[in-house]
């Protein structure tokens, strides 16, 4: 087996000449990192391809669907030196083993402001032995900000995963035909978006979200990205239902009032408008609330984990289940992949609202693993949120604004589905 070139993390495949390394290089062999795939299997449509240093060598790096390929970028040599082939034979991992990727800086003591780039840093997790895994880092060194933000960016896309909340919702499969199909014939579907803030300012737009035992359960699995996305998620589950516990909250909501509604009171001589006082509350021990704009269909609750509403409706569903034994919660989510209906339980709430604004009242947010102290300290005091499946942390009070079909999207009405036909496979 060769060992990698002086200072490197990635050495050459098999037949480049033997140089001594450092330990920490050598204990990395070049069979870890290189796929022992044939190139042709990485091959895919390129997305992005520029030059960075590797090894301390300037390589032509070429990032495509599948996998990250690089090449040693050295000048001509006569034609047949075996010695000038091997050095620059391609190497390439998948992109399958990158769990997690970050901007490399350097920073110093007294300066201020994120440091000077060195490049970017890949996490890599491969298949040591049989049931054996072992992590590292690759760094791709180059100090152009608009170049590494690019790549940064693509890397960052890639490894969010595929998972397209609103598309699923409208149809429950990601159908590339069907979705031609509604665009050729020009049909336009108007969708409510949220809007989420905390203390005066944005976070983001949304159409779903979870709190506590949602939130909590994506924080896990976003821990062990370098599981398949089956497993981290039951792993996620599985290990959150073990360590089940509400949270101490308070939750105000603006509750619906439809247009009709809104006529009736103008002919009975009410009020036009809603006002504050309309608001209700709701404290105690929660233990998973669920604010949903459109339906989710997905793999785990084929009639979606709102099913009673829609895309373009103006409201949203505010779901909440307290505090229950762990047998009782579980019994509430296994009712998500059946017929049956998932809130007929006395611990579970569901309200039709507008607004929503959850408060936690505890001083900080619980430990999720036995090993937090591995974690930023920015994150000991917030709490996680699933928000479009993305792990959104906030230390304080969110506040989730409905805004009624602001934005078109081409397909259908849910309401032409029949639910008993309603399949999904995007999780």
């Amino acid at each position: 087996m060769p060992r990698g070139r002086r200072g490197g993390r990635v050495s050459a495949l098999e037949g480049g000449p033997e140089e001594e390394a450092p330990p920490a290089a050598a204990a990395v062999p070049s069979a870890l990192w290189a796929s022992q795939l044939q190139p042709e299997a990485a091959a895919g449509q390129i997305l992005l391809r520029g030059i960075f240093e590797i090894e301390r060598s300037s390589c032509d790096v070429v990032l495509s669907e599948q996998a990250l390929r690089w090449r040693p970028i050295q000048p001509e040599r006569p034609a047949g030196d075996s010695k000038y082939d091997v050095l620059c034979k391609e190497e390439f991992i998948e992109l399958k083993d990158i769990f997690s990727v970050k901007l490399k800086r350097r920073y110093s003591v007294k300066q201020q402001g994120s440091g000077t780039l060195l490049g970017i840093t890949l996490f890599i997790c491969l298949k040591k032995k049989q049931n054996k895994l072992k992590d590292s880092t690759l760094d791709l060194i180059n100090l152009s900000e608009d170049h590494c933000d690019v790549w940064f960016k693509q890397f960052k896309k890639i490894l969010a995963g595929s998972t397209n909340v609103l598309a699923h919702s409208l149809h429950g499969i990601p159908h590339v035909v069907t979705a031609t199909l509604h665009i050729i014939m020009g049909h336009i579907q108007p969708v409510d978006v949220c809007t989420f803030s905390t203390t005066g300012k944005f976070l983001r737009f949304g159409f779903s979200a979870m709190f506590g035992f949602g939130g909590r359960t994506l924080a896990l699995a976003e821990k062990h990205r370098w599981m398949s996305p089956n497993q981290r998620r039951d792993f996620a589950i599985i290990k959150a239902l073990a360590k089940l516990q509400p949270e101490d909250c308070e939750i105000s909501f603006l509750p619906f009032i439809s247009s009709q509604d809104l006529q009736e009171r103008k002919v009975e001589g009410s009020p036009k408008s809603v006002s504050n006082d309309q608001w209700q509350t709701i404290q105690g021990q929660i233990l998973n609330v669920s604010i949903m704009a459109i339906p989710c269909l997905c793999s785990v609750a084929p009639r979606g984990l709102a099913p009673n509403t829609r895309l373009n409706n103006g409201s949203m569903a505010l779901i909440i289940a307290r505090n229950t034994s762990r047998p009782e919660f579980i019994k509430h989510l296994k009712r998500y992949a059946s017929v049956k209906n998932q809130f007929n339980f006395p611990f579970v709430e569901t309200y039709t609202v507008e607004e929503v604004k959850v408060r936690p009242r505890t001083n900080s947010a619980p430990n999720l693993e036995e090993d937090a102290g591995r974690h930023a300290a920015a994150s000991e005091n917030n709490f996680p949120w699933n928000v479009d499946g993305d792990l959104v942390e906030v230390a304080s009070e969110v506040h989730v604004k409905l805004h009624p079909r602001l934005i078109n999207l081409y397909g259908g009405s849910m309401e032409e589905m029949n639910d008993s036909e309603v399949n999904c496979n995007c999780l």
